[in-house]
């Protein structure tokens, strides 16, 4: 069996961004900073020993989420591209998109699109854009 999991990068605010991740979505998250892989610098640039090198959401809906904070030096690693969810479960996307929404931006709000679903897209306070999608809504 084989997995397809988003691992997001961020500049230095991985662990608030996968902490808010666990609040939105709930489940366990594990975390390994720098420092506990006793990593002091990359490329000769010192590494806060505090910064996630590799963080872990695993969610009670089976999601899989990961992210680490760019090593200075590093750039272009910031999050692009979309997540998308989706499923029949409105309430619980609704509850989602409530939270993800929370101090992000609304680009597309969230209801009934052409094709017969709710759709909306929105970019979160990190900076990652979701896509949701709720089927079943038009019929």
């Amino acid at each position: 069996m084989a997995t397809l999991n988003p691992y997001l990068n961020f500049d230095g605010n991985a662990r608030e961004a996968i902490e808010f991740y666990r609040d939105v979505f709930g489940g366990e998250l594990n975390v390994m900073t720098f420092g506990d892989m006793g990593m002091t610098e990359h490329e000769g640039h010192p590494i806060d020993p505090h910064g996630v090198m590799h963080g872990q959401l695993e969610t009670p809906e089976g999601f899989t989420l990961m992210a680490s904070d760019n090593p200075p030096g590093t750039t272009g690693q910031t999050p692009n591209g979309h997540i998308s969810l989706s499923g029949s479960e409105s309430d619980l996307l609704h509850g989602y998109w409530n939270n993800l929404a929370e101090g992000g931006t609304v680009d597309v709000p969230l209801e009934k699109a052409p094709w017969g679903d709710e759709f909306g897209q929105v970019k979160d306070r990190f900076g990652v854009n979701w896509l949701v999608n709720v089927t079943g809504q038009g019929q």
